[in-house]
């Protein structure tokens, strides 16, 4: 549990919204419950909070132009989307509104409040020091000499090439936004470096190539997640 956490939740189904409020509650945080987009806007701009949980279809104003509007004020609080829909069209335009995540219902809740706390934790404490040494599937990978090593053999990677991927697994729970990559890596994020950065993440790609269950999947427009088998 954590306690003392505000959060702004926004959904028209009654039941769901009540479902979701009465768990929260009894977990310790704050719920303040909207069940129109218009609503959830006033509440957004009146209060303050750690964290948004819109659905996607709300009437008056829906879940898409509802974080828009909050990211025009706030860049930083977490917003994670409920939907239906599971098309990948719909789960990039939420993403490019703004949106840290989505779960798709019907969903158990305990995703739902593990998915809440990852950003809770990213949010609200300190980021850890990033892991100098890590497992990726059948890989190991040592941030200290760059090496990044499968059986009997090894890669020594660039420094630009380690710092993506140690970046990648560090934030590995989430998509992690393209000007995010820039911006720790390489300082700027104009186009220049991003068409950089996607050399680097193709050659990164191919040195994980021998362990398929090792992926870094692209979020067309958004940024990239690194996968892996635990």
């Amino acid at each position: 549990m954590i306690a003392e956490k505000k959060i702004l939740l926004v959904e028209d189904d009654p039941s769901l919204g009540f479902v979701i409020k009465d768990n929260l509650t009894m977990r310790g945080y704050t719920v303040t419950l909207c069940t129109d987009g218009e609503a959830g806007e006033q509440s957004f701009r009146a209060g303050s909070f750690n964290l948004c949980i819109f659905d996607v279809m709300l009437p008056k104003k829906d879940g898409f132009a509802l974080a828009r509007s909050v990211r025009e004020s706030d860049k930083e609080i977490p917003i994670l989307f409920l939907t239906a829909k599971s098309m990948t069209e719909d789960k990039l335009a939420g993403f490019q509104t703004g949106a840290d995540d989505y779960i798709t219902k019907p969903f158990n809740l305990e995703e739902l409040l593990y998915r809440m706390e990852v950003f809770l934790r990213r949010t609200g404490e300190p980021m850890p020091e990033p892991e100098q040494a890590f497992a990726l599937g059948q890989y190991n990978f040592d941030y200290t000499t760059y090496t990044l090593r499968l059986h009997d053999t090894e890669k020594i990677l660039t420094q630009k090439e380690a710092e993506v991927l140690q970046l990648l697994y560090q934030h590995r729970t989430r998509v992690l936004k393209r000007e995010e990559i820039l911006k720790h890596v390489w300082g700027d994020d104009d186009y220049f470096m991003g068409r950089s950065m996607d050399v680097f993440i193709s050659k990164l790609r191919k040195y994980l190539k021998e362990d398929p269950s090792v992926r870094i999947v692209n979020y067309h427009g958004v940024g990239f997640r690194l996968e892996f088998d635990q």
